[in-house]
């Protein structure tokens, strides 16, 4: 694979996962672990993506505000336009992060009242323009991946909460492998805020479906209602129907 090749590839990835791990795009490309360094140096010199230890980070993390490059926009504002109409006044809504999530808070009604909980730092921003939303910020030390509070102090106030609601943005799905991510602390964060909400809604682009990654957060029986930006009738879909899943 020529570099124009692997490094399209490679900010493929970044924009459709918001991170990605060296040792495991080396893996996929099958190069050295160096070529992907080499890469991700160069692309982030060039402003394309924000390089970290391990590997590298959409941009779309790098400021409060949704861009206008975001990756899949259009996708992603049906999908927050399925997941508002969930919402009733008077719920306990507990959400992560992410573009989606970002889309979602942006389309909530004005005459909506209802508690939002979240340890976002984008998320919780947008949440607190709203005129009738209360905010709960779950904080703990600040994930730079993510944007969002890790740890076993954020763990354990969401395990305090019995939220109405959870709304998830997710990294990978499918049927086998469950949701998955590669961040071990986010993770462990998203396990806990499934086991605390009545329902759980995951939010997905289509690009997602049928893909893994390494760490486990839940399995598809595990959740409540998935979304995608699809009709839900899609054939695409059917290898994630099954008794207790809602598909949107």
């Amino acid at each position: 694979m020529l570099k124009k090749e692997r490094q399209a590839y490679i900010l493929h990835q970044v924009s459709l996962h918001n991170s990605v791990l060296s040792a495991d795009l080396s893996s996929s490309i099958n190069v050295s672990e160096d070529t992907i360094r080499r890469d991700l140096n160069e692309l982030a010199e060039s402003g394309k993506i924000i390089k970290v230890h391990g590997g590298a980070l959409s941009k779309s993390f790098n400021s409060f505000y949704l861009r206008t490059d975001v990756y899949n926009a259009d996708s992603k504002k049906m999908i927050a336009e399925k997941a508002v109409s969930l919402i009733q006044d008077g719920m306990f809504v507990l959400t992560g992060g992410g573009t989606t999530i970002i889309e979602m808070a942006r389309l909530l009604p004005e005459n909506l009242k209802a508690t939002f909980l979240t340890g976002s730092i984008p998320a919780a921003y947008e949440y607190s323009q709203h005129p009738n939303i209360e905010v709960i910020f779950i904080g703990d030390k600040i994930s730079k991946k993510s944007q969002i509070a890790v740890g076993g102090e954020a763990i354990t106030k969401v395990k305090h909460i019995k939220a109405d609601l959870c709304f998830l943005g997710i990294n990978a799905i499918d049927r086998e492998h469950g949701i998955t991510d590669n961040d071990w602390e986010v993770a462990q964060l998203k396990n806990a805020m499934i086991e605390s909400a009545n329902r759980t809604v995951v939010m997905s682009i289509s690009e997602k479906l049928n893909s893994c990654q390494r760490i486990r957060v839940c399995g598809v029986e595990d959740i409540d209602i998935l979304i995608t930006e699809l009709n839900p009738t899609d054939p695409i879909l059917d290898s994630f129907r099954m008794p207790g899943v809602t598909i949107l």
